[in-house]
């Protein structure tokens, strides 16, 4: 009751913002009602009864396409997907290590890491499927691109995370390295690597769910996965084989999602 009380008195003794919060209030709905006003909202008949052929597909899959052995198969294109997703992250991590070094104010001089940080920050400023389209032309379409795309769109975040953890090293082991007369190659062999390496696969595992559902859409511009026939079948109202990609997407994604939080646990915890 004592500590009731004295929550009651702290939060009667705290200043009284009512102008400030009514002001955050107003602004904030008056950005909302803009925002409604700028958007057709509107939904015609025509769209709601493909939304209806949508939600009976997925009720009714093309179970012969769902479960096909072939390379036409959704089984096929969902391994392909995985395998694309899988290798851009394997290749983004690795070049992502390099420049998170480069980038971490407390390993090398700060002009260094400005510039480089300033590079990962134009990385991750083009959307994949824009990586994806350049790419395609340099490579031609198929899954090649595809593994080109994720890994450079993984470069930008995982950088960014790797960095964030380098600089919360223990500087003590660093400095103790230095004193000795280590190189720097041997500082963050020995020094920083051992510390970072959880957290490293940690991270990456996340990119990794996150990369299924970029390659699961990089099929668009033609670099291969599950996404072009999941595109072709919408274009030609094929809505069961709709729900079978759909199903088997949800499906693999959910089993991902549920390994890699285990993972990344185990990883943390220790």
């Amino acid at each position: 009751m004592s500590t009731l009380t004295a929550v009651e008195k702290q939060f009667n003794l705290a200043p009284k913002r009512r102008g400030y919060v009514w002001m955050i209030v107003l602004t904030l709905s008056g950005l909302m009602l803009w925002s409604v006003s700028e958007l057709s909202l509107a939904l015609d008949q025509r769209g709601m009864v493909i939304a209806s052929n949508i939600f009976t597909g997925l009720l009714n899959p093309d179970l012969s396409f769902l479960f096909s052995l072939t390379n036409q198969g959704v089984l096929y294109l969902l391994l392909e997907t995985l395998s694309i997703a899988f290798l851009g992250t394997i290749i983004g991590a690795i070049l992502a290590v390099p420049l998170a070094f480069l980038s971490a104010s407390n390993i090398v001089p700060k002009p260094v890491s400005g510039l480089t940080r300033v590079m990962l920050i134009f990385v991750r400023t083009i959307p994949s499927l824009v990586y994806g389209l350049m790419l395609i032309r340099v490579t031609g379409p198929g899954p090649f691109a595809g593994v080109l795309t994720i890994g450079v769109t993984s470069i930008g975040m995982l950088a960014k995370l790797y960095v964030d953890a380098i600089e919360d090293l223990d500087t003590k082991v660093l400095e103790s390295m230095t004193s000795m007369g280590c190189s720097m190659f041997e500082k963050i062999r020995f020094g920083i690597l051992p510390q970072l390496l959880a957290l490293f696969l940690s991270v990456m595992i996340y990119r990794f769910d996150m990369n299924m559902r970029e390659a699961s859409i990089l099929g668009l511009v033609g670099a291969g996965g599950i996404g072009a026939p999941l595109i072709f079948a919408m274009q030609g109202y094929r809505w069961s084989q709709v729900g079978s990609i759909l199903i088997g997407l949800v499906f693999l994604i959910l089993l991902i999602e549920a390994i890699s939080n285990k993972l990344r646990a185990k990883l943390v915890n220790g």
